[in-house]
Protein backbone atom coordinates (compact mmCIF):
# COMPACT_ATOMS: atom_id res chain seq x y z
CA UNK A 1 0.00 0.00 0.00
CA UNK A 2 2.74 2.27 1.11
CA UNK A 3 4.50 1.41 -2.54
CA UNK A 4 1.42 2.44 -4.44
CA UNK A 5 0.91 5.97 -2.38
CA UNK A 6 4.58 6.80 -3.00
CA UNK A 7 4.15 6.08 -6.89
CA UNK A 8 1.02 7.86 -6.84
CA UNK A 9 3.48 10.85 -5.53
CA UNK A 10 5.97 10.55 -7.80
CA UNK A 11 3.92 10.52 -10.89
CA UNK A 12 1.64 13.13 -9.94
CA UNK A 13 4.82 15.58 -8.61
CA UNK A 14 5.92 14.63 -13.05
CA UNK A 15 2.55 15.07 -14.11
CA UNK A 16 0.74 18.21 -12.86
CA UNK A 17 4.24 20.67 -13.37
CA UNK A 18 3.45 19.59 -17.00
CA UNK A 19 -0.58 20.04 -16.91
CA UNK A 20 -0.40 23.65 -15.68
CA UNK A 21 2.40 24.47 -18.53
CA UNK A 22 -0.11 23.36 -20.89
CA UNK A 23 -2.58 25.41 -19.47
CA UNK A 24 -0.61 28.31 -18.87
CA UNK A 25 0.78 27.71 -22.67
CA UNK A 26 -2.92 27.58 -23.96
CA UNK A 27 -3.94 31.35 -22.36
CA UNK A 28 -1.39 33.04 -23.39
CA UNK A 29 -2.03 31.31 -26.87
CA UNK A 30 -5.37 32.44 -26.47
CA UNK A 31 -4.73 35.90 -25.28
CA UNK A 32 -2.49 36.30 -28.21
CA UNK A 33 -4.97 35.67 -30.67
CA UNK A 34 -7.24 38.38 -29.31
CA UNK A 35 -4.64 40.72 -29.34
CA UNK A 36 -3.81 39.89 -33.36
CA UNK A 37 -7.45 39.69 -33.87
CA UNK A 38 -7.92 43.35 -32.49
CA UNK A 39 -4.67 44.71 -33.75
CA UNK A 40 -6.45 43.52 -37.27
CA UNK A 41 -9.27 45.70 -36.69
CA UNK A 42 -6.60 48.81 -36.59
CA UNK A 43 -5.24 47.81 -40.14
CA UNK A 44 -8.46 50.00 -42.18
CA UNK A 45 -6.89 52.74 -40.97
CA UNK A 46 -3.63 52.28 -39.95
CA UNK A 47 -2.45 49.03 -42.72
CA UNK A 48 -1.57 45.30 -42.24
CA UNK A 49 0.50 44.90 -38.76
CA UNK A 50 0.76 48.86 -38.32
CA UNK A 51 2.22 49.58 -41.63
CA UNK A 52 0.58 52.46 -43.00
CA UNK A 53 0.92 52.50 -46.90
CA UNK A 54 0.59 56.14 -46.94
CA UNK A 55 -1.06 58.90 -44.39
CA UNK A 56 -4.67 59.94 -45.25
CA UNK A 57 -4.82 63.63 -44.19
CA UNK A 58 -8.34 63.37 -43.41
CA UNK A 59 -7.97 60.28 -40.70
CA UNK A 60 -4.17 60.88 -40.24
CA UNK A 61 -3.63 57.69 -39.89
CA UNK A 62 0.48 56.83 -38.37
CA UNK A 63 2.41 53.88 -39.28
CA UNK A 64 2.23 51.73 -35.92
CA UNK A 65 4.95 49.25 -36.55
CA UNK A 66 7.84 49.29 -34.74
CA UNK A 67 7.18 52.63 -32.51
CA UNK A 68 7.76 52.27 -28.80
CA UNK A 69 5.67 50.41 -26.71
CA UNK A 70 5.48 53.56 -24.19
CA UNK A 71 4.75 55.47 -26.51
CA UNK A 72 2.25 53.92 -28.25
CA UNK A 73 -0.09 52.79 -25.19
CA UNK A 74 0.65 56.32 -24.10
CA UNK A 75 -1.02 57.66 -27.31
CA UNK A 76 -4.11 55.16 -27.28
CA UNK A 77 -4.05 56.63 -23.15
CA UNK A 78 -4.98 59.81 -24.68
CA UNK A 79 -7.28 59.19 -27.00
CA UNK A 80 -9.26 57.14 -24.08
CA UNK A 81 -9.22 60.13 -22.26
CA UNK A 82 -10.15 62.60 -24.70
CA UNK A 83 -7.03 64.85 -24.16
CA UNK A 84 -5.68 63.53 -27.80
CA UNK A 85 -7.67 64.98 -30.94
CA UNK A 86 -9.03 62.60 -33.19
CA UNK A 87 -12.34 61.63 -35.14
CA UNK A 88 -12.70 58.12 -34.51
CA UNK A 89 -9.72 56.88 -31.93
CA UNK A 90 -11.84 57.96 -28.85
CA UNK A 91 -14.36 55.20 -29.83
CA UNK A 92 -11.89 52.67 -30.26
CA UNK A 93 -10.15 53.42 -27.03
CA UNK A 94 -12.73 53.17 -24.80
CA UNK A 95 -13.49 49.75 -25.86
CA UNK A 96 -9.97 48.75 -24.71
CA UNK A 97 -9.12 47.39 -21.14
CA UNK A 98 -5.88 48.77 -19.71
CA UNK A 99 -4.42 45.57 -20.58
CA UNK A 100 -5.05 45.46 -23.72
CA UNK A 101 -3.69 48.75 -24.46
CA UNK A 102 -0.62 47.48 -23.08
CA UNK A 103 -0.73 44.10 -25.11
CA UNK A 104 -1.53 46.16 -28.47
CA UNK A 105 1.38 48.19 -28.02
CA UNK A 106 3.78 46.01 -27.13
CA UNK A 107 2.76 43.11 -30.60
CA UNK A 108 2.74 46.40 -32.45
CA UNK A 109 6.10 47.94 -30.87
CA UNK A 110 7.26 44.29 -32.65
CA UNK A 111 6.20 44.63 -35.35
CA UNK A 112 8.89 45.33 -38.42
CA UNK A 113 8.11 48.65 -40.02
CA UNK A 114 8.05 48.51 -44.13
CA UNK A 115 9.68 51.71 -45.59
CA UNK A 116 7.45 53.15 -47.79
CA UNK A 117 7.58 53.76 -51.72
CA UNK A 118 5.99 56.12 -53.31
CA UNK A 119 4.34 55.65 -56.62
CA UNK A 120 4.12 57.75 -59.30
CA UNK A 121 1.12 57.45 -61.35
CA UNK A 122 1.75 56.24 -64.79
CA UNK A 123 -0.55 56.21 -68.18
CA UNK A 124 -0.52 54.08 -71.21
CA UNK A 125 -0.44 56.02 -74.62
CA UNK A 126 -2.60 54.21 -77.18
CA UNK A 127 -0.38 53.07 -80.23
CA UNK A 128 -2.09 52.41 -83.61
CA UNK A 129 -0.87 50.68 -86.61
CA UNK A 130 -0.18 52.50 -89.10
Amino acid sequence: MKTLILSFVLISSVVLPIHGKAAEDFVYAEQALHIRTLAASCAACHGTNGNAVQTNAEIDAAVLAGKDKAYLAQRLLDFRKGVRPATVMHRHANGLTLDEIEQLADYFSRQKPHKRSILTPQTLKAVQDE
